[in-house]
């Protein structure tokens, strides 16, 4: 029986595998982890022809450098990366959105991401990997997850115990957009901050730092002035939620967040915006703006729509 597998030769910067992530958990400090850009992640695995709910390979800034060995599989990357495919010393430029068929010994070179911090690598089959309460997606943060919790490395290999047999090739005309402004909700702590404050925070521009990972995005510009506490009581925190330490500079907590935290809330971005939110690369700008909860859920069953009309174009 041919096994099916790839080596890894180059890990590349924070790969890990991802799905939809783990539900019902926080109560004992498990954050929901999975994949940060949803809708990519989605895309992938219809392009390959899986279930949507499968394992991928998730990426940061530069991907993995792989070698197939074994029957002819599917591949497809998302979100907005350059990569090639080497077949007997010929390389073929990659297409995002597009299915590529691998045979034994192609190279798969995930290059980088362009103007964008993450992207998405589906594998038309079952991959053997270990799950954790329901979920592949690794949280290197409390080593949760397959391969022990943590980012793989060079030299480990990806088995596939099970190849998609539809080979055909599927493609999607989509091309990933910026969003001018992040949208909030106001957080629970909103008025422990000064009306300057709250100007300063939807008014002005934000940076977004260098310290930035799955687990918060700080942010850098004008310091929002707190006039009750910098500090509280540690309260539940959810994927989104804006804190404002003693600084003065917001934390946006991101897929690997803890689960409570002890720094006022002045705001939480809405669902609809969080996939471009996460999208965004160090240096880049964010300007606020706030909606209220109707419109939050509105526009995110608008964005829902939108995601589930592109899986169907597939």
């Amino acid at each position: 029986m041919v096994k099916n597998y790839f080596d890894i030769l180059r890990a590349g910067i924070n790969t890990t595998f991802q799905d939809q992530g783990r539900n019902n958990l926080y109560h004992i400090g498990i954050p929901f982890s999975g994949a940060m850009d949803n809708r990519n992640y989605l895309l992938s695995n219809k392009l390959v022809g899986n279930k949507l709910s499968k394992p991928v390979l998730e990426f940061a800034f530069q991907g993995p450098l792989l070698k197939y060995h074994g029957n002819k599989i599917n591949i497809a990357i998302t979100g907005d990366v350059n990569f090639e495919i080497k077949k007997n010393n010929n390389l073929i430029l990659g297409e995002c959105y597009k299915s590529f068929t691998l045979e034994n010994g192609d190279e798969l070179d995930i290059i980088s991401t362009n103007k964008s911090v993450y992207g998405y690598l589906a594998i038309g089959g079952e991959l053997e990997l270990k799950f954790q309460w329901s979920s592949c997606s690794v949280n290197t943060k409390a080593n949760i997850g397959s391969n022990n919790g943590k980012k793989l490395e060079d030299k480990q290999k990806i088995f596939v115990s099970k190849i998609n047999l539809n080979h055909n090739h599927r493609f999607l005309n989509y091309v990933n957009t910026k969003i001018e402004n992040i949208r909030i909700v106001k957080g629970t702590n909103f008025d422990y901050f000064s009306a300057q404050g709250k100007s300063d925070f939807l008014k002005n521009k934000f940076k977004v730092s260098k310290l930035s990972d799955r687990m918060g995005m700080r942010l850098e510009g004008k310091k929002i002035e707190n006039v009750i506490d910098t500090n509280i009581k540690s309260e539940g925190l959810v994927k989104g939620v804006i804190q404002v330490p003693a600084d003065g500079n917001p934390i946006i907590m991101l897929s690997d967040h803890g689960t409570i935290g002890g720094y006022p809330k002045i705001g939480v971005v809405i669902s609809a915006d969080y996939d471009k939110l996460v999208q965004l690369t160090p240096g880049s700008e964010i300007k606020f703006k706030e909606v209220d909860l109707i419109n939050a859920e509105t526009l995110f069953k608008l964005y829902d729509l939108e995601t589930q009309n592109l899986i169907s174009q597939i």
